[in-house]
């Protein structure tokens, strides 16, 4: 049998010695299925598209979901990509294993109702034993035991021995719990004895690493519904998927994934970054690797969009993020590095991904802000972690409970394996038995929140139906009111034949005015009516068909399948949403110009009252860089510059400089807006016809929604008309109540607050004066509790400081004691407790009020010389104060 053979760190089997770099190996894989008949197309968003089901593209079939169901019609039968792909369920080990990784490319090929088992089965081994050149003799298959025929093929099609064709249950492939699936079969490499556990019956299944699976051909033929149960597509289709990071590592004769060319510039980076030679220890490496495997996923997902945040596909970012921050301090790398790490990535996978050069400024400045942050979060963790340790050791305990480690991990973001590290340190540990359950019971919680969040699905009826119909023709660019027919009618999933007055109805037509929500902009208003009934329209959505999915309210008589209607948009409505889509526009262009080219739309809200834009920038705007902004938004009206719409191809576009949204896939065949030269812009929305026309812009507000994250709202035309009255109308109700002119509220402000100012210090003076005068009669209220002085009394306080300010007033006096002071103010009770000197007769103030705070249905805490607490139930007061004797007596005694 032929062994490789490992020559300067790379493999050479006999027959061939090739020596294939990753980007050699993408790119023969392409080539050679182009070949065959298959398209290259790019590698889709890692942000699935219109697929509630999953956060993100897992696999290299998720952008094809709706070809496989046919819900959409493929416009092409065969295909082939090098998908990027991020999966987390093994987050854990990634570093630990030769394998695991949370980004990955996966190559392949597909096949939409084409070709199927007999020609995928001997293309793949074409491709791995005369392209590869990966000998015969050190191939395995793998098939479905129920999966005769895929057997049988790689017999007669293929050189491949029968007794090297092993069955495996677990061969049923999907990307998700529903949805397309099928039998598959793989193929492994044998790696050689070295690689394995030296056992005699070592074999494919087993835990080492002699058996790779390269390459996994899914005969996807089944559709697996929420309860389990499979329904034959359609057509039958292909789905295959080989592992380019796995490939490689054969091909280069690496011992892991990591010590191929893909990831070996990015170590060598780390390494020179910490000082820590790769291959020096086990910890060393494993840290090493998460780092280069993690800050590589966040490049690429920051390259689609997405943006760090707290919960869904941004939360799961943060969280690699982190990772790959706290693991570079463990290779003692406490400074930011991670935009370094990001050159090597741009460097050496830009050319296939031209998504990592063209959004650079936003993936630095989020590496940036992100790091900056998280450092920040490590030194609070790291102050948090203190302290506890401290009161742990105090009380004699050595482990940190489960709970306060998840606490610290999933509050402020603080790693366990860090804490673990920290609390190591000090001869201590933690409870991960306990930590397992509280995050067990997070993630319990989070996916039922998660399921209760999903998107409902429609009904199998309406799909059938819109894939029936197809794209409904739009005709409102053009035309406000249009005759046109009921093509299906459905009331709670459910088709129907009619829709009387009160129901809630889903319409299918022949042909719509109405714009469907796209694009950050809300859906037309308007309505259908027949001689003898009429419709409200509520909502307009588009199906991935391209079918507009009207929503109605029947206010009058009786709809009927197959009636003939007339369409009327809401002509005001649509008019007051194009002045304020247009607008967003002109703002983007002039935000880009006062702030910077690294300005982009992070989303946006058009309606007819309002818009909203959302756009990166990581500092709130001056004052004057916001009257700047305004103030080129209204030149640009006041130009009234023409509006002009062009359908051109998507290169074309781009090549005239027209803006796209980040984030966004586009057809091959774009609109593109222009607004004289001030802005150009990918849009499919509905726009007025100069910029004129939208009368006036008026900014009404402008903050942080998130890290590197702004907002903007504004109003346009009638609606900024209102709100510029509605300030004047607030302005000389203002001026009537201070008695001033407009002109003079500014003056006469000021003086007033400087009036009060005085007022208050001289408050301040006399309360002073007020609380000396009542220490001297208070302390004559002290009492001693087994030779403890103590004063338990009920002072006027209107508020926590005033409080605290006697308390520090009768310390002064008493020199040694205890205080409990309570006031009642605005229907609640504070208290405030002082134990002078500290640590006086055993006594701990945070201890005291919290019993004592108790009785008023409060509860607080703090130092051992002076806490402070709430209560809830001002009429037990008094009570509380009594018993301050028994709770002090209570603590002596156990003291003692």
């Amino acid at each position: 049998m032929p062994v490789p053979d490992f020559r300067g760190g790379f493999i050479y089997f006999e027959g061939g010695n090739n020596v294939y770099t990753g980007n050699q190996l993408r790119e023969m894989f392409l080539k050679f299925f182009e070949s065959k008949g298959h398209r290259i197309l790019p590698s889709a968003s890692l942000i699935p598209k219109d697929d509630p089901t999953l956060l993100l593209t897992v696999a290299g079939m998720v952008p094809f979901k709706p070809y496989f169901m046919r819900k959409v019609e493929p416009p092409f039968p065969r295909a082939t990509t090098s998908q990027k792909c991020v999966r987390t369920p093994d987050l854990e080990v990634v570093g630990k294993t030769a394998r695991h990784h949370t980004f990955f490319e996966m190559l392949g090929n597909f096949s939409f109702g084409d070709y199927f088992k007999s020609d995928a089965i001997p293309w793949a081994w074409e491709f791995v034993t005369e392209v590869l050149k990966l000998p015969v003799e050190q191939l395995w298959i793998t098939v479905h035991p129920e999966d005769e025929e895929a057997k049988a093929l790689w017999i007669e099609k293929t050189s491949v021995s029968p007794d090297r064709i092993a069955y495996d249950p677990e061969n049923l492939w999907a990307a998700g719990p529903v949805g397309p699936c099928g039998y598959c079969s793989e193929i492994y490499v044998d790696l050689g004895e070295s690689r394995g556990c030296g056992k005699l019956d070592c074999a494919i299944g087993c835990d080492c690493d002699r058996f790779l699976e390269i390459w996994n051909l899914v005969f996807m033929q089944y559709n697996r519904d929420e309860s389990g149960m499979l329904t034959p597509l359609p057509k039958q289709n292909i789905d295959t998927g080989m592992g380019l990071e796995r490939i490689a590592s054969v091909m280069q004769g690496a011992a892991s994934n990591f010590d191929t060319d893909l990831f070996l510039p990015i170590i060598n980076k780390v390494s020179e970054l910490s000082g820590v030679p790769y291959h020096s220890n086990d910890k060393s490496d494993v840290a090493m690797k998460v780092v280069a495997d993690h800050t590589r996923a966040v490049s690429f997902m920051l390259s689609d969009g997405i943006r760090p945040g707290s919960e869904g596909r941004g939360y799961v970012l943060r969280r690699i993020l982190r990772r790959a921050i706290r693991y570079a301090r463990l290779l003692g790398i406490d400074k930011p590095f991670l935009e370094q790490i990001f050159v090597i990535i741009q460097r050496d996978y830009s050319h296939h991904y031209p998504e990592l050069k063209e959004n650079e400024n936003f993936i630095l400045n989020h590496l940036r802000l992100e790091e900056k942050n998280f450092q920040a979060t490590l030194e609070q963790g790291t102050l948090i972690l203190q302290e506890k340790v401290k009161s742990l050791q105090e009380a004699g305990v050595t482990a940190l409970s489960g709970a306060d480690a998840f606490s610290l991990y999933e509050t402020y973001g603080f790693p366990v394996e860090l804490t673990e590290e920290m609390l190591l340190e000090q001869d201590m540990s933690v409870d991960m038995e306990g930590f397992n359950l509280a995050a067990e019971e997070h993630r319990r919680l989070a996916k039922e929140q998660s399921q209760q969040m999903r998107a409902v699905q429609e009904s199998a009826a309406i799909s059938e139906k819109a894939k029936a119909l197809g794209t409904t023709p739009f005709r409102g660019y053009q035309e406000l009111t249009i005759k046109t027919k009921i093509e299906a009618l459905f009331q709670a999933g459910e088709e129907v034949k009619d829709a009387a007055e009160g129901d809630e109805v889903l319409v299918f037509l022949a042909e719509s005015p109405f714009y469907a929500e796209s694009g950050g902009q809300t859906s037309d208003r308007g309505m259908i009516r027949t001689q003898r009934a009429e419709a409200k329209l509520t909502e307009v959505k588009k199906g991935v068909t391209g079918t507009l999915y009207h929503h109605f309210i029947v206010t009058q008589g009786v709809l009927n399948l197959g009636d003939e209607v007339e369409a009327l948009v809401d002509e005001k409505a649509r008019q007051a949403t194009a002045r304020h889509h247009s607008a967003t526009h002109l703002l983007q262009s002039a935000l880009r110009t006062v702030l910077g080219e690294h300005v982009q739309q992070a989303g946006s809200f058009v309606t007819p009252e309002r818009l909203r834009f959302d756009f990166t920038h990581f500092s709130s705007l001056t004052p004057m860089e916001l009257t700047r902004v305004e103030d080129l938004l209204n030149e640009a009206v006041l130009a009234n510059l023409p509006v002009a719409v062009v359908e051109m191809s998507l290169d074309a576009a781009k090549a005239d400089g027209a803006t796209a949204l980040f984030g966004e896939k586009y057809g091959d065949t774009v609109r593109v807006v222009s607004m004289g030269d001030f802005s150009k812009e990918l849009c499919g929305g509905t726009h007025i016809h100069a910029s004129g026309d939208i009368g006036l812009v008026k900014i009404v507000s402008e903050g942080g929604i998130g890290a590197g994250l702004r907002r903007i709202e504004a109003v346009a035309g009638v609606e900024a008309l209102n709100t510029m009255r509605s300030f004047n109308d607030q302005l000389l109700e203002i001026a009537q109540l201070l008695k001033a002119q407009p002109a003079d509220l500014s003056k006469r402000i000021q003086g007033m607050l400087a009036q009060i100012k005085d007022l208050e210090k001289e408050v301040q003076q006399l309360n002073a004066k007020v609380a000396k005068s009542e220490v001297e009669s208070l302390l004559q209220q002290v009492k001693e509790v087994e030779g403890v002085p103590v004063l338990a009394t009920k002072v006027s306080a209107q508020d926590m400081d005033a409080l605290r300010n006697t308390a520090d007033l009768l310390k002064d006096k008493m020199k040694s004691g205890v205080l409990v002071l309570g006031a009642a103010s605005e229907g609640k009770v504070n208290w405030v407790t002082v134990v002078t000197p500290t640590g006086l007769s055993g006594l701990h103030a945070g201890q005291i009020i919290k019993e004592v705070a108790k009785i008023t249905g409060g509860g607080g805490g703090g130092r051992p010389d002076m806490a402070q607490a709430g209560g809830k139930d001002p009429a037990k007061l008094g009570e509380a104060l009594d018993q301050v004797p028994a709770i002090l007596k209570s603590f002596l005694s156990s003291k003692g």
